[in-house]
């Protein structure tokens, strides 16, 4: 699967995929970029037994971290690197092995410094789990600190 670009710089697009392929710990979970638009971002995994908790379920570690994903992406879309403040999830429902999971982010509100962003995990249209969060800017995508 190739991302999309859905309207943001190329230059950003192509910072934000070439930082996501150097992730070890977003490729060790399997987690790749579905589609980046201004203020929205969207991560897919296919799920997998090495995803399992110790219930031999999908860990819901994987939903928070493709949560956090979406929407600290969501912002870069903007040009805009941030960190993560906070960071909160509901878990509604369980993921199935084998079937892949989205995480859907995108800015609510944002301010000189802090960002407001919402996520929602979906598998097979199935809302899985909803979380919030809040990011600090810490640069600008093209200026090194």
């Amino acid at each position: 699967m190739e991302a999309e670009n859905r309207g943001i710089d190329q230059v950003v697009f192509d910072y934000i995929i070439d930082a996501y392929a150097k992730s070890s710990f977003y490729q060790l979970l399997g987690l790749k970029i579905r589609s980046l638009a201004p203020g929205k971002a969207e991560i897919m995994a296919e799920t997998d037994i090495k995803h399992s908790n110790a219930q031999g379920m999908v860990h819901g570690g994987l939903f928070m971290t493709a949560a956090d994903s979406a929407m600290g992406n969501a912002i870069r879309t903007l040009g805009i690197k941030a960190v993560t403040v906070d960071c909160s999830i509901s878990f509604l429902a369980p993921a199935q092995f084998g079937k892949d999971i989205m995480a859907a982010g995108e800015i609510i509100k944002s301010g000189r410094q802090i960002f407001f962003t919402e996520a929602r995990v979906f598998s097979e249209g199935k809302l899985l789990a909803t979380a919030k969060a809040s990011f600090y800017k810490v640069g600008i995508i093209g200026e090194e600190v």
